[in-house]
């Protein structure tokens, strides 16, 4: 098996998708987690004040973040740890908004990433009452892990395509999206430079 991805999954302080302030990210080599990583983001200017809704989903407040570096200085550590791979993460729209936005709110140019949705995926996949991440995971195979903990997130959609590859027995990331119907999308530059 060539199933090789990173998957991803961006915390935030508040409504705004620009307003990360953690990511988690699990490489996948051959079919299998290999690598996984974690750190908190101190979110752009503008986007930087904790909802006590956000607080109480992750557990992240604003004294977290103060020593950590900002999204510019984060974007490389993104980028070398994914490489030139397809981002994988459950509900992906939300978290290609999130690095589209952040971009967009400190002026850097986000990378064209090829990414793919493990949720589409479950959906084509399993037969659940709720596609909701420990849901899922756990039917992958994925149980008991830290629900919105940046990495735990990330480390469970990548079990879930993992297992949903081995469940339509598709060698790569290409022939699961063409076997289970789901698409490999790229993220739209233009439209995260006019953001």
């Amino acid at each position: 098996m060539s199933l090789d991805f990173t998957a991803i999954d961006f915390e935030t302080a508040n409504s705004s998708s620009a307003s990360a302030c953690a990511v988690g990210l699990a490489r996948v080599r051959d079919g299998r987690i290999v690598a996984t990583a974690g750190w908190l983001i101190r979110p752009p200017e503008g986007h930087d004040r904790f909802f006590e809704l956000n607080i109480g989903i992750h557990g992240i407040r604003p004294e977290h973040v103060v020593d950590a570096k900002g999204w510019s200085e984060q974007l490389d550590d993104i980028a070398a740890f994914a490489g030139a791979d397809v981002l994988v993460a459950h509900n992906a729209g939300f978290d290609m908004a999130v690095l589209r936005r952040a971009c967009a709110a400190t002026g850097d140019i986000c990378p064209p990433y090829r990414y793919a949705c493990s949720l589409q995926l479950a959906r084509r996949t399993y037969d659940l009452p709720s596609y909701r991440l420990p849901i899922v995971a756990a039917e992958a195979g994925f149980a008991e892990f830290r629900h919105h903990d940046a990495t735990a997130d990330a480390a469970a959609s990548a079990a879930i395509m993992i297992d949903a590859a081995r469940r339509w027995n598709a060698p790569d990331i290409d022939a699961l999206a063409a076997a289970s119907r789901i698409r490999i999308c790229e993220i739209d530059t233009a439209v995260a430079a006019a953001a």
